[in-house]
């Protein structure tokens, strides 16, 4: 189950960061909203994914997870460039 939460959690990471940039600086109500429950359910699913599998491991996991789905997401909603490097 603990890695399910992760898996999850680190889902929810991509979500965070992309309502950040959503919120344009903590500038937009709604999008600043949504980055805060984004990133306490992220960070909590982390906190309880902590307590039964090791820091290195679901730490890279959960940065992994947030981290490609950033850059896929970001891709196909904010026509970022994606290039090989």
């Amino acid at each position: 189950m603990a890695w399910v939460i992760l898996i999850i959690s680190g889902m929810l990471e991509a979500g965070w960061a992309l309502s950040l940039k959503a919120s344009e600086g903590f500038s937009r109500l709604w999008p600043s909203v949504t980055f805060v429950v984004l990133l306490a359910l992220s960070m909590g699913g982390l906190a309880i994914a902590l307590r039964t599998l090791p820091v290195g491991v679901a730490y890279a996991v959960w940065t992994g997870v947030g981290a490609s789905l950033t850059a896929i997401v970001a891709v196909a909603l904010f026509d970022e460039p994606m290039s090989v490097l």
